[in-house]
């Protein structure tokens, strides 16, 4: 139970500093997630080798790795991360593997999900609904202007979510699509509101690093540099220097504490709510 205890130090120690960083900076190191999984994965292989019982332990390091490499690509590639993110979801599966067996460890992968997409949900809201409180006048002005600029696509999926809703007094499944439908898109546009209103920022090119969303395409000579997923690279930092003084970029919300959030958590139903492990 001790070497557990001490994966569970060192993740809670590695994930605060991440979470530090990220607030801080809207940025996380790469090597705090690389540095994470060397540690994790380094302390499991010389447990097992001193305590002279079977690799099993470091074994199943390297399986919960090699699932939240997965996952950790799956959320990055999806849009739903970011590089830092998507680096400590990866380096977690060297965490996670509380126990020696699989199935077990398997189950504990998918609270912490389940955990993790909940805490996340209210935590995007918190920040969402704060933004739009702090930035109230130019929020409403953007959401207006989101709303008369689609307000076709507005009114037709508000109408197919009435039809569906009064169609679900026959199947309830209906009505919790119609309500969906319904409320889909003032979400989508609340959110759009927010990120022109809250997330674009004006930098200094001196200030930039690599990773940083463009909020347009620019050009530098010939070549358009694209706002992309991936960011800018150190190459492109570079050419806009010689041409721009300043530039817009978008920033996201600080996540990584829903990481710390759901990693506490987790550890909480380990000790108090360990039936949670036994429902699926």
């Amino acid at each position: 139970m001790y070497e557990i205890m001490f994966l569970w130090v060192i993740g809670f120690i590695w994930i605060l500093f991440a979470s530090i960083q990220d607030l801080k900076s809207r940025e996380v190191a790469n090597w705090v997630n690389f540095s994470l999984i060397i540690f994790a994965l380094g302390f499991r292989f010389f447990y097992c080798l001193f305590s002279e019982t079977s690799f099993n332990f470091f074994y199943q390091g390297l399986i919960g790795l090699g699932i939240f490499f997965i996952l950790g690509n799956l959320f990055y590639y999806s849009r739903i991360f970011a590089g830092g993110d998507a680096k400590l979801m990866i380096a977690l599966g060297a965490i996670l593997p509380f126990s020696g067996y699989f199935l077990i460890n398997l189950r504990i992968f998918i609270v912490f999900l389940i955990v993790f997409l909940f805490i996340g949900s209210f935590y995007g809201l918190f920040w969402g609904f704060a933004l739009s409180i702090k930035n109230f006048k130019n929020f409403t002005k953007e959401f207006s202007r989101q709303f008369k600029k689609n307000k076709l696509i507005i009114y037709l999926l508000s109408c197919l979510g009435i039809c569906l809703v009064i169609f679900g007094f026959i199947n309830p499944l209906l009505m919790a699509f119609g309500v969906l439908f319904f409320l889909l898109p003032y979400f989508y546009f609340y959110a759009k509101a927010i990120e022109e209103v809250c997330m674009i920022k004006e930098v200094r090119v001196n200030k930039l690093t690599e990773g940083d969303w463009l909020y347009k395409n620019i050009k530098v000579g010939k070549r358009l540099i694209k706002a992309n997923w991936d960011g800018l690279s150190q190459k492109d930092i570079q050419l806009i220097k010689k041409k721009y003084k300043q530039i817009k970029i978008k920033q996201g919300i600080p996540f990584v504490p829903v990481f710390l959030i759901s990693f506490l958590i987790l550890i909480y139903l380990w000790f108090f709510v360990d039936f949670v492990f036994y429902l699926f």
